[in-house]
């Protein structure tokens, strides 16, 4: 009687118990799921820091478990999708490989920089026109042009560029990691086919001045030309009668002087013409 029982009691127990740990399952299976839990995959990173222009090889590539939200748009889960391809960016170590990678019949070195449809154009520069060397490569810059107006004898400075990205300094397309200025007497912006042809003719028919920008700073200015005679000329506010707002007078300081006064002294057989400045 006793061993009936007992045969009975394990014949409902064991359907009981697997039913619980099917709950379990189901439960801890919903509570992963809510967690946001994914299982790891593969992604490749950089095996140390590479520097734009590299050619990707084998070596420069690692392989490491990824599973915070599963694979972003753009990675590569395996390295020889990537070995052979151009980096575009700096890329840090650890640092998933990621849409900074240039077609894979891109050469290597800076025109693989060169974005579809853009230009590298390089102009002459000093330490002043380079702003004391500040001017690096992933740095911002407008680019200002002086020159005169032919026919009007007029010269005067304008903003012909905003915000351009400053591909190389020299022959480096990588800034400097201490920020320390270097002196160079080339540098290559990117610029648009009609930029280019912009940023030439004023460097060669004028001369062109570079000024930094914050790299987060996009805004367009659009200012004014700056005149010469805007610039060194005296403005006199005089008070007009009967109103409270005063005439400005403009005395250029290219105003010519009084021709002075020709004189002609005759001492014996001799003439001579003396010049007598007017007051």
């Amino acid at each position: 009687m006793d061993r009936r029982r007992i045969l009975l009691a394990f014949a409902v127990a064991v359907p009981l118990a697997l039913l619980a740990a099917v709950m379990v399952y189901r439960q801890l299976s919903r509570a992963a799921s809510a967690s946001g839990h994914i299982a790891p995959t593969k992604i490749v990173v950089a095996a140390a820091g590479l520097a734009p222009g590299t050619r990707l090889d084998a070596k420069d590539l690692r392989q490491v478990d990824w599973a915070a939200v599963g694979p972003m748009q753009g990675m590569f889960a395996r390295p020889e999708d990537c070995v052979g391809r151009v980096l575009m960016s700096p890329l840090l170590e650890n640092v998933p490989v990621e849409g900074n990678l240039a077609s894979k019949d891109s050469s290597a070195g800076l025109s693989a920089l060169i974005a579809p449809g853009m230009r590298g154009v390089s102009v002459a520069v000093n330490d002043v026109v380079g702003v004391a060397g500040f001017v690096q490569p992933g740095t911002s810059v407008d680019v200002l042009a002086t020159g005169g107006i032919q026919g009007q004898g007029s010269t005067l400075t304008r903003t012909i560029l905003e915000d351009i990205r400053v591909l190389a300094a020299g022959q480096k397309i990588e800034p400097d990691k201490q920020g320390t200025p270097q002196t160079v007497a080339v540098v290559t912006l990117l610029v648009t086919p009609d930029q280019a042809n912009t940023l030439t003719l004023a460097s060669t028919q004028g001369r062109i001045q570079l000024a930094l920008r914050n790299s987060g700073d996009t805004k367009q200015v659009n200012t004014a030309p700056a005149q010469l005679d805007d610039v060194f000329s005296t403005s006199i506010r005089l008070p007009l009668a009967h109103s409270n707002r005063p005439v400005v007078a403009r005395i250029s300081a290219n105003t010519a002087a009084p021709k002075p006064y020709q004189v002609e002294v005759i001492r014996g057989d001799k003439a001579e013409v003396s010049a007598i400045p007017q007051q």
